[in-house]
């Protein structure tokens, strides 16, 4: 049912067409001029009916009052007097269509149907819109993070390279999505590829595409992540995890703009702004050989620092309400807010998983609670919701660390004692390890190296 205005100084016409609408199961208001219809309209009509001759002021200038006022609302023209003229005019001013008198209740009810799914489909999409740019928000305004906003806000006009750093969960991704919503490219495509995902020997196709017969299974031509991203932004994604190979490939994009697609004999130029993220501190990578000098410097143009969320603390409520608001609305709750000790809770956690820690943090708040404030004992910070057991829950088995709790060691070294404790439980199977892990295999391989190449074993040939 839609509420539909509809707007004629002939009170049978008027009547008629209202009463078929009605019958239709539509709710219905009348006005028998612009003024009336002025006066009748409102946010929730979903649709105008409106005859083009009347006393004083027409159709068409009903329709352009209705457009200043900045409503989109379907628009459609009746007339018995229906000239090229009048109804092109009717469609520069943004009507939805015209419908000719005499006309048949079924040709009405038709026009009408037609335009409310438009209009339906326009206000979901508005809808998704509006939903995606609201969970892509930035929150927060502490003084870090009103600087790193600062420095996007400088940079995104350009098309300048941008390395994003940041400790993992911090919301590097955000910061890109940022930078090209904030840039003229905003209208074009934003391509994420996680490098840490991709296998070595399909980095060059993802990236570049192929043409068909290019090598074995390239049964049919493939465009590459930077043709799709023609015109827009690609992000780079733990860009430290891009084997060495493929660091010279790019560097080659980055100064030629075209991009070697396999099997082509010409390079296809491509217009991309490109910025790259990662967790890992980059000159200290290439000081360990792992990546180039020379694609560093040609990355390291503009470095934006992602703040961890432990040195902006005073974001943490704006942030949990945040959260807290988009679950509500997803699961259908009524979740009032956090009681005071849960917020001071929230204050006092170190977070090491940044923000994402926070969001997960919050979810299972929001779900435990489901109606009124949230109590510090669902937050899941007093020690009883260790990662072990969540491993454990999922039906992978915990990995022991070999470390006594009694021991204090530091970070680096308890990540060494878990890989090799991995490794060593599974028979040095570096892929099985990765997975229990919860890393990629190439990253496994990369702390591998940092250990210089102390595997615990031989590896699996699926690996």
């Amino acid at each position: 049912m839609a509420r539909i205005l509809i707007v004629d100084d002939e009170a049978l016409m008027r009547d008629m067409a209202g009463e078929s609408l009605r019958r239709a199961g539509h709710d219905v208001v009348l006005g028998r001029n612009v003024s009336e219809g002025l006066e009748k309209f409102s946010d929730s009509v979903d649709l105008i009916l409106s005859d083009y001759k009347m006393p004083g002021a027409t159709g068409l200038d009903f329709l352009k009052k209705i457009r200043e006022k900045g409503s989109n609302v379907p628009f459609v023209i009746m007339t018995a007097h229906g000239t090229v003229s009048v109804a092109v005019d009717a469609m520069r001013h943004a009507a939805w269509d015209f419908l000719e008198k005499p006309f048949e209740p079924d040709a009405l009810e038709f026009t009408v149907a037609r335009a409310l799914e438009v209009s339906g489909l326009r206000k979901e999409n508005s809808r998704l819109k509006a939903e995606l740019e609201d969970r892509h928000r930035i929150v927060g305004g502490s003084q870090t993070l009103r600087e790193t906003q600062a420095l996007i806000a400088q940079v995104a006009p350009t098309r300048t390279t941008v390395l994003i750093q940041g400790e993992s969960g911090t919301g590097k991704e955000l910061v890109a999505r940022a930078l090209h919503d904030s840039s003229p490219r905003r209208g074009k495509p934003f391509v994420k590829v996680n490098c840490a995902a991709l296998p070595e020997s399909l980095f060059e196709s993802e990236l570049f595409g192929h043409e068909k017969g290019s090598f074995t299974g390239a049964l049919r031509s493939q465009r590459g992540k930077f043709e799709i991203a023609d015109g827009g932004t690609i992000l780079l994604d733990e860009v430290s995890e891009m084997p060495l190979s493929m660091q010279a490939k790019l560097l080659r994009v980055l100064q030629e703009r075209e991009i070697p697609k396999i099997g082509s004999e010409t390079e296809v130029p491509v217009d991309v702004r490109i910025v790259c993220s990662t967790n890992r501190d980059l000159a200290a990578e290439v000081d360990q050989g792992r990546f180039r000098a020379d694609l560093f410097y040609r990355l390291n143009v503009i470095r934006i620092e992602v703040p961890p969320l432990r040195t902006r603390k005073d974001d943490i409520p704006a942030l949990a309400e945040w959260f807290l608001a988009r679950f509500n609305q997803e699961n259908g709750f009524i979740v009032t807010g956090f009681s005071e000790a849960a917020l001071d809770r929230l204050r006092r956690h170190d977070w090491p998983g940044n923000v994402r820690e926070l969001e997960n943090t919050v979810q299972r708040a929001v779900v435990l609670t489901q109606k009124g404030e949230v109590a510090q004992g669902v937050l899941g910070l007093d020690g009883s919701a260790r990662p072990a057991a969540a491993v454990a829950g999922s039906g992978a088995a915990p990995v022991a660390s070999g470390v006594d709790p009694r021991e204090v060691v530091t970070i680096d070294e308890m990540e060494r004692r878990m890989i090799f404790a991995a490794l060593e439980e599974l028979g040095g199977n570096r892929t099985r390890a990765a997975e229990r892990l919860g890393i990629s295999i190439r990253t496994l391989r990369n702390k591998l190296r940092e250990y210089r190449g102390e595997a615990g074993g031989a590896e699996d040939e699926d690996e």
